[in-house]
């Protein structure tokens, strides 16, 4: 049996007719015998039987089939499709259960970063399935940590042949330091040094950063807790020129980064350029009566460029931003005044005789000094039985005097870069400065270091710059769907502070881009990829049987991987 349908036109009407009919052969001819007139039933029911007389098989909704298993699948596909767009599993290494258990870490890291060893939520996920490692150990992930920091030098090699050879056409490197407390007292590279985290009195490890001028991770290196900046500059400059075999390169790092002692390290073991920042006593003495940096310099514009005989082959390059200036003076007169009244109660102490002795006074009176570092404005006049408290005015204007100005020095002629080149150059470390914030707070949670063997340590350090590398490139696809700022406006004066773009302004208000697609934060976006879920349907009617079945992405999860060029992958390999 079987359904005809025949069509039929009356003027400008089409007239349906839908019969059930049976088949059948009499004298070697087919013939066909009309059952029931179907015309009447609902379009529905009609396609119903149509269907079943073909043959297949239909369940009442909500009956017949099994939601069995719903994993989160979308944001581990997006940030896989980006890593392999990058080729990371090749860069890791040759194909083996090490490998699969380092890339896995890359990607968990990047979508949900939890201690390593807290690998039972991948079961959770499809990364555990879609990379065979639902049986992993501690030993197992002990062991691909070992692995992968074994591959550090080679891997870094690469990226940087990738990212600072001969592709690198501004032949600039960026490298920054920072640093991250430990927990438990037996990790071998813990010590106690200036804590950029600001946990006084803990123990800590430091790590170096370097990266092209956007600020794409390149490679990382880790030091002993009290590892002073101008050393870890060294050692990554002989990274740079023996490892990576790089010679043309101008490295690019803060005032404690390059001293003046690394400098001239770098004039008699390498010719690498670099470019730097005065500190603060070399601008004082630059400014002073005699000294060629004089505030008329800025009468007409906030930059100049001069040469000093203390800085020979050397450019100078000064520039005075106002608005940094006042909020110098503001925050210079919070402390001053924060100062005092703290010391007040001090001096009123010691006028009525509570507190009495020298040695006494003067420990109140330093410890309130040094909380704000303020000791350098005030005279403190110490007797057993008297104190004074003034401030320096003259100490204070002369410091003000210099608010908002500072010196950039560079062995870069004016030929390859000019002045304001060279500010904006500087002020991409700024770059540095969110990876470092992107590695240990908003994506990766790189502290606080739980390992004990200085190679787990390094292999950790290792594994949260790997998922940087990956972070950086997702932010740059995903960007019109987050408030990153696509188009900031080119700066006519590079001195000034940087500017929003009016669409970057605009998506921050009303949380939507140009295309009118929904703005999310970073972090936020891929929590909303996580809702696209890989789903395991049985079917319960008949021979029993299962699929899988990717829930429908919405318009958002959509648009993600068209910006990313892909199709929903079913899985992750």
């Amino acid at each position: 049996m079987h359904v005809a349908t025949t069509r039929r036109q009356h003027k400008d009407k089409v007239y349906e007719t839908h019969l059930l009919r049976r088949s059948y052969r009499e004298g070697g001819k087919v013939k066909n015998e009309t059952l029931a007139n179907l015309s009447y039933l609902p379009a529905a029911t009609i396609q119903l039987i149509r269907e079943s007389l073909a043959g297949k098989a239909h369940v009442i909704v909500g009956e017949g089939f099994e939601l069995t298993r719903c994993l989160p699948h979308g944001h581990l596909a997006a940030v896989s499709v980006m890593a392999n767009q990058l080729g990371l599993p090749d860069l890791l290494g040759p194909a083996c259960p090490e490998r699969d258990i380092a890339y896995a870490l890359v990607l968990a890291r990047v979508v949900h970063p939890r201690p390593k060893l807290a690998t039972t939520w991948w079961n959770d996920t499809t990364l555990a399935a879609d990379l065979g490692l639902e049986g992993v150990t501690t030993d197992g992930v002990y062991a691909a940590m070992d692995w992968l920091g074994q591959r550090q030098g080679s891997i870094e090699a690469t990226l940087a042949k990738r990212h600072l050879g001969t592709a690198n056409s501004t032949a600039l490197a960026y490298f920054d330091l920072s640093s991250s407390w430990v927990e438990g007292t037996k990790n071998e590279l813990a010590a106690r040094g200036y804590s950029r985290d600001k946990k006084r009195g803990v123990a800590q490890i430091e790590y170096g950063l370097l990266t092209d001028r956007a600020g794409r991770p390149v490679a990382i290196e880790v030091f002993a807790g009290n590892t002073g900046d101008p050393s870890a500059f060294i050692s990554v400059v002989e990274s740079v020129r023996t490892r990576f075999q790089i010679s043309r390169l101008t490295m690019v790092g803060d005032r404690g980064m390059i001293t003046s002692a690394r400098i001239r390290a770098l004039h008699e073991e390498t010719t690498l350029e670099w470019l730097t920042c005065l500190r603060a006593p070399q601008i004082a003495q630059l400014a002073s009566e005699d000294g060629p940096l004089q505030l008329s310099l800025f009468d007409e514009r906030d930059l100049a460029e001069f040469t000093h005989p203390n800085f020979p082959g050397e450019r100078l390059i000064a520039c005075r931003n106002p608005l940094l200036a006042a909020e110098r003076t503001r925050k210079r007169a919070e402390l001053l005044d924060a100062t005092e009244a703290a010391v007040a109660p001090i001096v009123a102490a010691v006028a009525s005789g509570q507190l009495r002795g020298a040695d006494k006074i003067g420990l109140r009176v330093g410890k309130v000094l040094n909380k704000w570092k303020m000791a350098k404005h005030f005279e403190v006049v110490i007797t057993d039985s008297s104190l004074g408290v003034t401030r320096r005015q003259h100490a204070i204007d002369t410091e003000a005097a210099l608010d908002g100005i500072y010196v950039l020095r560079t062995t870069l002629t004016e030929g390859e870069m000019d002045a304001a080149g060279v500010v904006t150059v500087y002020k991409d470390l700024a770059n540095v400065e969110r990876d470092f914030r992107h590695i240990k707070v908003d994506d990766l949670s790189l502290r606080p270091i739980h390992h004990r063997l200085e190679a787990r340590v390094r292999s950790h350090v290792f594994i949260c710059m790997l998922s940087a590398y990956l972070v950086w490139h997702l932010r740059e696809a995903l960007a019109p769907l987050t408030f990153t700022d696509e188009h900031p406006p080119t700066r006519d004066n590079p001195v000034a502070p940087a500017q929003r773009s009016t669409s970057a302004s605009r998506k921050a208000t009303t949380k939507r881009n140009d295309a009118d697609d929904e703005v999310r934060g970073f972090r936020e976006l891929l929590d909303h990829l996580a809702t696209l879920t890989r789903n395991t349907m049985t079917v319960t009617a008949g021979a029993a049987s299962s699929f899988e079945l990717l829930s429908t992405p919405t318009t958002t999860q959509r648009r993600v991987f068209e910006l990313l060029g892909s199709a929903v992958p079913r899985r992750l390999t």
